[in-house]
């Protein structure tokens, strides 16, 4: 409506002005080397308002077939992106019925266009490698790392992860090492380190990531006491392979009173000082953790300690018998020292005393040996067989 008004007066004021002006137009020349341009003011005006028009209706022009190639490229960009989307959908269906070949096909084609690379790069090199194509997987982490520029640790976790499933464990633990570098609490970087770490025996650096592991609580009290004690044994392993009994006792006098204080760690070191023909040290252990608490794992040890001071292991059995009473395992581990002792009718009072208080195939073996040794081979004969008849029941298959 306001441009027809517009229309309108301009309409009147050329129908009011124009017989005024009409013998009034003025003169302009416009003289070049060549021609000669003459016309009037109004002629002059109206050449300036058709070029003004004709430019208008060029930048119109121009501007309308700009549009048109970036909604082209729009359109050709959406497409992409929407295919990308598809593709990632359908890769995950696949995932999920363990096509990793298609997996991988799908996650990586038109990988640059998907919501996000970065993720589709790292399910496809990790589907390669499900699929056993390692230089696939290596190629789709090298695109991932391009496209994350800024944030490596994604890019590496996955690397790790990869390195594993191939049994590359020490390149996974230099990978892991720079991971925990930037990402100490992380807790997928602490799962993996743990594998890596059991895998290469890395029994010290497994112990200096178990608080961060607790603190993240990546397990629970019991795996890190498991884990705790894995390293122990392992680092307690390393030592007796590389120095025997002596590098073992050095490594043992090195750790904290707490750590030695700890009964399976006592009962293991026990072990393996038994193991190194060194009884001395192990019953020292033994008694020493006896004195502070009773543990029915060191009072199996007693027997197998090769001691030349027997009677102090006797001393210290009696001594728990006295106070924790006649239990059937104190009276059989007593029967068992007192048989090493040759003293044959003491033993087999011990090993009745357990029987009485339970019934067991190997006392009824040692009993027999002891009655074998008094020369009363009726007796030892009906032990063998209550020993045997009880293996039997205890066994019905064999």
């Amino acid at each position: 409506m306001l441009k027809i008004l517009i229309l309108f007066l301009l309409l009147l004021a050329g129908i009011v002005l124009g017989p005024l002006l009409a013998g009034h137009q003025g003169y302009v020349l416009i003289q070049t080397d060549h021609w000669n341009i003459e016309t009037s003011v109004t002629g002059l005006v109206i050449i300036l308002i058709v070029t003004l028009m004709v430019i208008l209706a060029i930048e119109w022009l121009l501007r309308r077939l700009l549009r048109t190639g970036k909604r082209t490229r729009g359109w050709f960009t959406g497409r992409k992106r929407r295919r990308a989307q598809q593709h990632t959908r359908d890769a995950l269906i696949k995932l999920a019925e363990g096509d990793h070949k298609q997996v991988e096909k799908l996650l990586s084609r038109d990988a640059d266009h998907a919501a996000d690379p970065l993720a589709n790069y790292l399910l496809a090199a990790e589907a390669a490698q499900q699929r056993g194509d390692e230089i696939r997987a290596n190629q789709h982490l090298e695109r991932a790392a391009e496209v994350s520029s800024d944030n490596q640790t994604p890019v590496e976790i996955t690397r790790a992860r990869i390195l594993l499933a191939r049994k590359e464990d020490h390149a996974a633990r230099h990978c892991i090492d720079r991971l925990l570098e930037v990402a100490p609490r992380h807790p997928e970087v602490l799962r993996l380190a743990e594998q890596a770490y059991l895998n290469t025996g890395a029994w010290r650096a497994l112990l200096d990531i178990l608080p961060s592991m607790e603190k993240s609580q990546v397990i629970n009290d019991d795996q890190l006491q498991d884990l705790r004690q894995r390293a122990w044994l392992g680092m307690m392993n390393q030592a007796m392979a590389e120095q025997g009994s002596e590098g073992l006792k050095q490594w043992w006098g090195n750790q904290s009173r707490k750590t030695r204080q700890d009964t399976a760690l006592q009962v293991a070191m026990a072990n393996h000082l038994i193991e190194c023909n060194d009884p001395a040290t192990a019953q020292e252990i033994v008694l020493s953790g006896l004195k502070r608490q009773y543990d029915e794992r060191l009072i199996l040890l007693l027997p197998r300690i090769n001691s030349t001071s027997p009677e102090q292991l006797e001393k210290a059995l009696r001594q728990q018998i006295k106070q924790h009473g006649a239990t059937p395992l104190l009276n059989s581990t007593l029967g068992q020292m007192l048989m090493r002792q040759g003293e044959w009718q003491q033993a087999s009072e011990a090993f009745r005393q357990a029987l009485e208080q339970r019934t067991d195939a190997f006392d009824y073996a040692w009993l027999a040996d002891c009655y074998d040794k008094m020369r009363r081979p009726e007796e030892a004969a009906r032990m063998r067989r209550e020993g045997l008849l009880l293996t039997l029941k205890q066994n019905p298959e064999q």
